[in-house]
């Protein structure tokens, strides 16, 4: 079996043997070439395995993102994406060889961290990536959609004063842009979405050119500071993604949807699970939230960069014993931190935390607290108070979480 990189050249045959892998029928693109999942694949990134008689049996993609970090910090990160095997040759060791040579591969180009969404949650973690956001969904019945007056008379005062249009999706793919591209630089956990991105239709709605309206929120000067995408059918209105960064923009978008004539339950298809709207109701169990699961998953390339990367809102130290299985490596890092700047570097001090490479991306962005990691038997504290301190120190500003599919 060979790995190699991939040309543009590769193009047909790389997305062929995807669609072969995972079962899928191969649609026409539209006239320009985008309108399909694969117009954003950078064939200068990805690899093929290809069996000693020629024949391709596996491929893996990288999409060039940015991630923000903890603290409002941008920086690059590889999306894998296009991860198959051939039904004919799966358990023959091709994930793990493609996994290695993309893996060596990320690192030389100076990438320190890689992220993912993963089909199944039992396949990345043996190489290195674990869950670091999470997100769900939320059906509200209308009729019980009713919502509470804040008692909080801040809040009150903070209802923001604007008014929402709504467009549809067709007419408004630049202010969808702008709009997405203020919001992810705020969020911790946020993919950007490049322009080809939009501009070529790949993705899921509302970058896909599937038919959707659009609810847009303008604030009292009339500039656009956040909008819903949704699709009315049998009576469900099923809003695919809110963005903003204002929660009382949410409010006046959510409100939007669930005002909606002809509808009998509305459908909010990402919210994080520490997201207020159910507290907003008046009726507490009028949102159902359900299908709650993983969504980003991270992997650390480059443990003492990552680390000094991010923000930080807690002072402290922590000595960090980092075992990397997959690529055979292990370290000891003492990371300090004060007034939001951390230091990572090697140590043969005795350690707080004992940790798998995967649970470190686990807690990466603030997702996941390493005390539950602790509590489920795959960290190991060295001390009664490690935890509790390592919750303090990772913890971000706001809850992690990512929406964009890749």
């Amino acid at each position: 079996m060979e790995i190699r990189s991939t040309t543009e050249k590769d193009l047909d045959l790389f997305v062929d043997t995807v669609h072969t892998a995972f079962g899928l029928v191969r649609n026409a693109p539209d006239e320009d070439g985008g309108g399909v999942l694969w117009a954003a694949y950078e064939m200068d990134r990805g690899v093929l395995a290809v069996a000693p008689d020629g024949r391709p049996i596996g491929t893996a993609g990288t999409y060039s993102f940015e991630l923000t970090l903890p603290g409002q910090v941008v920086v690059p990160a590889p999306g894998v994406t296009a991860v198959g095997v051939l039904p004919t040759h799966r358990r023959q060791g091709v994930l793990t060889g493609m996994m290695r040579k993309q893996l060596t591969g990320l690192r030389e180009r100076g990438e320190f961290l890689s992220v993912l969404l993963a089909s199944e949650a039992t396949i990345y973690g043996r190489f290195g990536y674990g869950p670091a956001t999470y997100t769900g969904r939320l059906t509200v019945q209308r009729h019980r959609g009713s919502f509470h007056t804040p008692r909080s008379p801040r809040a009150a005062a903070d209802r923001p004063s604007g008014s929402v249009d709504v467009l549809r999706r067709a007419e408004c793919g630049a202010l969808l842009e702008q709009v997405y591209d203020r919001y992810r630089r705020t969020q911790p956990g946020a993919l950007s979405r490049p322009t080809h991105w939009w501009a070529r239709g790949a993705g899921q709605p509302p970058v896909s050119r599937a038919p959707r309206y659009v609810a847009v929120h303008r604030d009292a000067a009339g500039v656009p500071d956040g909008y819903a995408s949704y699709a009315l059918a049998d009576g469900t209105l099923t809003v695919d993604e809110i963005i903003t960064g204002d929660d009382a923009v949410f409010t006046a978008l959510a409100q939007f949807a669930l005002g909606h004539d002809l509808v009998t339950q509305v459908v909010f298809k990402h919210v994080p699970p520490d997201h207020p709207l159910r507290w907003q109701l008046a009726d507490f169990r009028a949102g159902e939230a359900t299908g709650t699961t993983d969504w980003l998953w991270v992997r650390l390339l480059d443990v003492p960069r990552a680390l000094t990367s991010r923000g930080w809102f807690a002072d402290g130290e922590l000595v960090l014993d980092v075992e990397d299985p997959f690529l055979g490596e292990h370290g000891r890092y003492l990371l300090s931190v004060r007034d939001g700047e951390a230091e990572c570097v090697p140590t043969d001090a005795e350690a707080d935390l004992s940790l798998d490479i995967r649970d470190l991306g686990a807690v990466y962005l603030g997702g996941t607290l390493p005390s539950t990691l602790v509590r489920a038997g795959h960290v190991a504290a060295h001390s009664p108070d490690a935890a509790t301190r390592a919750d303090a120190l990772f913890r971000a500003e706001r809850a992690p979480h990512c929406l964009h599919w890749f």
